[in-house]
């Protein structure tokens, strides 16, 4: 389970006897929910006005930082394609992985200094997820233009004989050139080769006798080169497909077949050397993004806690609690009756429920401070 319900809740006397209270009714009477202290340090609260426009502006950054995480998180996966087992290993924070980050988050002091404004450390962190949502976008266009060049040469040489690329198949000795004579490859499924030997030499005039020879077989068909006068072509293409035999158009070009298979390995090259440095940025940025979105989820719980709900002097507890899945609806019965002093407008309503004329879809609404955080940052099982 990595739901997390991070809440606050307005200090007692002091604030542990806040953390007291909770984790007496949530894990000494009742196993609902592992808990940790979240610690918020004591930041510059502003001016009321400031505090009201920041609340806004919160939570449509907090949308998108998270979107930003998620991004660059499923980008990793795809960057991985088949080593995606290994994405969770790679979707670190500070090192650790982002349940230890959450549960024992401290504030970065260095990345976001508290003697700074709570406006300016939110644009502080603006400005960084819109960098990275930006340098992603052109690493990934730069590398998926890369791999889909690759992908079309590769699918040029799978697929059936009828339209794969023939240059890693045939040979110069395949061919007659410089001559008024022209060797043409024919496919030929294999149930009907039999036909093919019987026949070729009649599908045209000035067909080689005995010119046909097998250069090449997969599943279902065989490449086979037959050798003919150059004005015999078209009554030859024509005679073919009427017996169901398909003319390959591909003429021998040395310098055309190498230009091919240079451009492969060069492909293939440039692949492996991006792939290195694309991941441990992607490593890097994910980091970076996950932490400032941990951030925000601090400072809105700090601008909600001292504007909306429990005023000044600051004092409150933040505290992330990780509900336990069969008791999510015990632990929201329990923090309702912990906390329902606080706003008796609060009622336990589920916000699952449908209520006529009751919209809940915006945000669920308890008498504690209250935000969800879930670490599920990838689409694919």
């Amino acid at each position: 389970m990595t739901e997390f319900w991070l809440i606050s809740a307005p200090g007692e006397k002091t604030c542990q006897q806040t953390w007291d209270k909770l984790m007496m009714a949530t894990t000494r009477t009742n196993n609902l929910s592992v808990n940790n202290k979240f610690n918020i340090p004591d930041l510059k609260v502003g001016t009321l006005d400031v505090l009201v426009g920041l609340s806004d502006e919160l939570a449509k950054l907090d949308t998108f930082v998270e979107s930003v995480v998620k991004k660059v998180a499923q980008y990793m996966a795809d960057v991985l394609e088949d080593s995606r087992d290994k994405v969770q290993e790679n979707l670190l924070a500070n090192g650790v992985d982002l349940v230890t980050y959450i549960t024992r988050f401290q504030w970065d002091m260095a990345k976001y200094p508290i003697k700074q404004s709570l406006k300016n450390i939110s644009e502080i962190i603006s400005k960084q997820a819109t960098q990275i949502d930006s340098d992603l976008k052109a690493r990934a266009s730069a590398y998926n233009n890369l791999k889909g060049n690759l992908q079309n040469l590769e699918r040029k040489n799978a697929g059936s004989l009828l339209t794969r690329s023939l240059a890693d198949i045939v040979k110069k000795e395949d061919f007659v050139l410089d001559s008024e004579y022209l060797t043409m490859l024919v496919v030929v499924p294999k149930t009907n080769y039999a036909d093919w030997q019987k026949t070729y030499e009649t599908l045209a005039e000035m067909v080689v006798p005995r010119s046909t020879k097998l250069l090449f077989e997969d599943n279902d068909s065989g490449l086979f080169s037959v050798t003919l006068f150059r004005k015999a072509i078209d009554d030859f293409k024509h005679q073919a497909r009427e017996n169901k035999f398909m003319v390959r158009d591909f003429q021998y070009n040395e310098v055309e077949m190498k230009a091919d298979k240079e451009e492969m390995t060069r492909l293939s090259t440039d692949k492996k050397k991006q792939f290195g440095p694309l991941v441990r940025w992607l490593k890097v940025n994910f980091s970076e993004a996950f932490i400032a979105w941990i951030h925000i989820k601090a400072l809105r719980v700090f601008v909600e806690s001292v504007l909306s709900r429990y005023g000044l002097p600051v004092n409150f507890q933040a505290m992330l609690l990780q509900p336990h899945k069969k008791n999510m609806k015990k632990l929201r019965e329990v923090l309702y009756e912990l906390y329902k002093h606080l706003d008796s407008s609060a009622a336990i309503i589920d916000a699952s429920m449908d209520i006529p004329g009751l919209n809940l879809s915006q945000q669920e609404y308890y008498p504690y401070v209250y935000y969800k955080m879930d670490c599920n940052l990838l689409d694919f099982k």
